[in-house]
């Protein structure tokens, strides 16, 4: 009996957990001016040479306005700076999924691709969309083009 009622309490349980479901995280609120603010505050820590609070305020700026290409590319210029590079590189990645015609992106992407991450075949993609981009014929970056296509046959 008692093994049977046991049983009935466990099965009970069992049911009911089965049938909750798990809650996918809310996506974040967009906010585009208080990211603004953020941006601002972000830039005057810069000129007043704290890269660490501009790093900050620029961080919660994406957060809020991850469309912001200008913002995206001086926070991941400032992570680059702090030799935070993988995080650099992805976060011009998620700035270019936002904003894929902004050359500025692709540049420092490939920058960092080449030149921190070793991974040169990325770099190639990106300095070749920002030469599209531009219209430009940027004989530097030509030249570092080339310089890739030798160096990865």
């Amino acid at each position: 009996m008692k093994n049977t009622l046991a049983w009935s309490l466990l099965l009970v349980l069992l049911v009911g957990c089965a049938g909750q479901t798990v809650q996918e995280p809310e996506p974040a609120q967009t906010n585009p001016e208080l990211a603004k603010r953020f941006a601002r505050e972000g830039q005057l820590a810069l000129e007043q040479g704290r890269r660490n609070a501009a790093a900050e305020a620029w961080q919660k700026a994406v957060e809020l306005d991850p469309g912001n290409a200008v913002v995206v590319n001086n926070l991941a210029l400032v992570m680059k700076d702090q030799h935070r590079f993988a995080e650099a590189a992805k976060l011009l990645e998620a700035g270019i999924s936002n904003s894929p015609e902004v050359a500025e992106l692709h540049y420092n992407l490939a920058v960092i691709a080449e030149l921190y991450l070793l991974e040169l075949d990325r770099a190639l993609t990106h300095y070749n969309r920002y030469r599209v981009l531009t219209e430009e014929d940027d004989t530097l970056v030509t030249g570092w083009i080339a310089d890739l296509e030798r160096r990865l046959q």
